[in-house]
């Protein structure tokens, strides 16, 4: 017996209700037939004005939907709210949790029988995943596509890279104001998001390899006519999904989410991934933790050869067969029997992947660096956690003992940073407080910042940064990230002082201040708590239920979902 459709309590009924409900549509000229059975398909597009990595997905709406009608379902897009990582202050991830509120109130409270999300920019990928999650209807992604190769004078570079390397290049390469204009106008050069190996690129590889996208989907660049192909066929897909009742909860699952940590590892993916995929299991109800990133993901091979891991681009991945490639050269290390959106395993999808570059793609047999997942840090400094991406830091910087320079916010850092009076030379450990989800608020991706400029005009690249915030995952360095508990709220990192010695040895996974026990006791009793960052609205909202970074910030009360059953009526 066929399932009865979701839509129907809104359109199938003879009543009052499914009067008005059918009513008001007619004026949008919708013939019966759209309201007698056909599966209503919710579009959620993050397209914006204010978010440039996502400024065709307005156009690929009606690609989407021309699938939908193709295999007979009803579209019906809607428009959620978009995070524009290049222009929202004070970071998007401030936002992130109530995107994904938006979402998941919004399918829930529509006729919408199965889901498909429009993505692209860093949050809008796991803040549309979340929210749907905590619905459970049939969902499918499409990504909206890197950009293509950045170009300054005959070399390729790439957007959200560059920008961490504008300091170095002024203080060390002399580069003008002419040179950094020709830069700008040139990196991102085509529709589509960061094409480094960044959070947004990392985005679309996760939900690929999640099983959430057809295989194939995450690497193709956005102005690539398979592209178009790919949101038609999603379209198509979505429909017998909804008629499979093929929901979330039956792919995202531990194996999917393992598979995730793998692939990512692999791939050089952003830090960034985290603390995303730890709020998506937290909404779909599987069990996943911080040390499960090291444990599974930490001996993972990189295979694949980007920015700022590498020396290509999301462009060349694609043309070097994208992530098919690398699931199938990971194979041995996946569930591969996971199912995915098109009612196939991720083995099956990826059987016979061919590579055209083994310079850009390379194998478990001569990888790029024979370990390169993330290495969750333990000790007295972050005693529930702090995370390293070692395939983007220093050799020479893994194992270092260092005196702390203490920046108290990030106006403290940018007032006296390149103080020529400031006590640092390129042994020392930068500390950034007040940067973490409370404290910002939002947890900003400032984890690497800038180093002085008497160290850099010393030709010195790298120091150890450690922090309670984020780094964008087109950055690198030996970056100490997700400090937690964080320091406004009494963490350790809040009670480090200048002159402090600070122990990092990420071989055996420890990250240690160097002070008695007996005066960490006394500086904790000393210690006050700043001042909240908000007293109203949204703000005031999160900083009260906000989790720390090793949860993955969502929201305490948005953990699990509340399903897609609506009883009450508007009458």
């Amino acid at each position: 017996m066929e399932k009865k459709l979701r839509s129907y309590d809104w359109f199938g009924k003879s009543d009052k209700m499914g009067f008005v409900h059918r009513s008001w549509l007619r004026n949008q000229g919708y013939p019966d037939d759209y309201f007698q059975g056909k599966p209503v398909i919710g579009i959620c597009n993050t397209w914006s004005d204010l978010t440039p990595c996502n400024g065709h997905l307005r156009d690929f709406a009606e690609i989407v939907k021309r699938g939908i009608v193709e295999a007979g379902g009803f579209p019906m897009e809607f428009p959620v709210t978009s995070l524009g990582e290049t222009l929202m202050r004070p970071t998007t991830m401030l936002f992130r949790n109530l995107a994904s509120m938006d979402v998941e109130e919004t399918i829930r409270a529509n006729p919408i029988d199965g889901v498909v999300l429009l993505t692209g920019c860093d949050k809008t990928t796991p803040s549309t995943v979340m929210g749907a999650c905590s619905v459970d209807l049939p969902t499918i992604v499409v990504p909206g596509g890197p950009m293509l190769n950045g170009r300054f004078r005959g070399e390729c570079v790439g957007s959200g890279s560059f920008n961490w390397l504008i300091k170095e290049k002024r203080a060390v390469e002399n580069f003008t104001a002419e040179d950094i204009h020709e830069v700008e106008v040139g990196v991102a050069r085509s529709q589509g998001h960061c094409m480094t190996m960044g959070t947004a690129s990392t985005m679309a590889c996760m939900v690929e390899s999640l099983g959430l996208t057809l295989p194939g989907a995450a690497a193709i660049p956005a102005v690539d006519s398979r592209k178009k192909l790919m949101a038609q066929l999603s379209g198509r897909r979505i429909v017998e999904m909804v008629k499979e009742d093929l929901k979330l909860s039956k792919i995202l699952t531990r194996q999917a989410m393992e598979n995730s940590i793998v692939v990512n590892a692999g791939i050089g993916g952003s830090t960034n991934f985290i603390i995303h995929l730890l709020a998506i299991a937290g909404r779909i109800g599987v069990n996943l933790n911080l040390e499960d990133f090291d444990r599974i993901g930490s001996k993972i091979p990189l295979l694949v050869n980007l920015k700022p891991s590498g020396k290509y681009l999301m462009e060349d991945f694609y043309y070097a067969g994208g992530l098919p490639v690398v699931i199938n050269e990971l194979k041995q290390y996946l569930h591969a029997d996971a199912i995915t959106v098109n009612g196939k395993s991720i083995g099956e999808n990826n059987v016979k992947p061919v590579c055209y570059n083994t310079d850009v793609i390379s194998t478990l047999g001569q990888p790029l660096q024979p370990e390169a997942g993330i290495a969750v840090l333990k000790g007295n400094l972050c005693e529930q956690g702090a995370i390293i991406k070692p395939s983007a830091a220093s050799k020479n910087l893994m194992k270092h003992k260092g005196r702390a320079v203490v920046f108290e916010t990030m106006e403290d850092y940018h007032q006296r940073i390149d103080d020529p009076k400031l006590d640092i030379d390129e042994n020392c450990v930068i500390v950034l407080k007040g940067v973490g989800p409370v404290g910002y608020p939002g947890m900003p991706e400032v984890g690497n910042v800038d180093l002085p400029d008497k160290i850099l005009k010393k030709g010195v690249k790298d120091m150890i940064r450690i922090s309670d915030g984020r780094m964008s995952g087109t950055a690198a360095g030996t970056v100490i990230l997700h400090v937690s508990p964080e320091s406004s709220i009494g963490g350790t990192l809040a009670l480090v002082q200048n002159g402090d010695m600070i122990e990092l040895d990420v071989e055996n996974r420890k990250l240690h201040l160097d002070i008695s026990e007996e005066e960490l006791q006394k500086r904790k009793k000393a210690w006050k708590q700043p001042e909240a960052a908000a007293s109203r609205g949204y703000v005031k909202f999160y900083i009260d239920h906000v989790q720390q970074a090793h949860l993955g910030a969502d929201l305490d009360l948005l953990q699990g979902g509340s399903g897609s059953e609506v009883t009450r009526d508007l009458h």
